[in-house]
């Protein structure tokens, strides 16, 4: 029962927390997206600090360690890049992305022409490649409104993610209830 009343209690916590992220980047994209920036940022001078002990532990060959270095380096600035030009780096990656998907689309295209796949599969795929290619075009040209727009529907998605876990929070309180009250067996969901 013990575990149950926790349960509830974490889902709420979770759902409150999934909808005050949603509200907050939905009022306030640009905000989120620079403060999302600089998350990575820190995050990524971790893995660079990181990837320098890799590279100094006598552990593994001198190639191994010199392409820890290599990466821990690389890292590191683009840590340092991240948290001092937020929005340049939010627009940087926005375009990265948009690259990653253009080149995606090409290889699904190709993919869908030089496999063997039946028919339905097959337009499935260029399908697939179609919107690759358009949202990698939209980002590509608009990476900066791009940012913003991924924001929006970050935001959304917690949102609406976070109601949902608020609901089953009471759900799962209410069911914990009625066990507690007189074993009423939960109605399967």
């Amino acid at each position: 029962m013990d575990l149950l009343n926790t349960a509830w209690k974490l889902l709420l916590l979770r759902g409150v927390m999934g909808v005050l992220f949603g509200i907050l980047a939905i009022a306030w994209p640009i905000e989120t997206v620079i403060a999302l920036a600089v998350l990575w940022g820190i995050w990524a001078l971790i893995d660079g600090f990181g990837l320098f002990a890799a590279a100094f532990r006598p552990e593994g060959t001198t190639g191994e360690r010199w392409l820890a270095g290599g990466m821990a380096v690389i890292a590191v600035l683009a840590g340092l890049y991240a948290i001092v030009h937020p929005g340049s780096a939010a627009t940087a990656l926005t375009w990265v992305i948009g690259v990653w998907l253009v080149v995606r689309g090409v290889f699904e295209l190709v993919g869908a022409f030089a496999s063997g796949l039946p028919g339905s599969s097959r337009w499935m795929a260029v399908l697939t490649a179609a919107i690759d290619f358009l949202l990698g075009g939209i980002l590509i040209a608009h990476p900066g409104k791009s940012a913003v727009g991924i924001t929006w529907l970050l935001g959304i998605v917690a949102l609406v993610w976070g109601v949902v876990l608020i609901v089953l929070a009471f759900v799962i309180r209410s069911q914990t209830r009625d066990l507690a009250d007189g074993g009423v067996t939960p109605s399967p969901a």
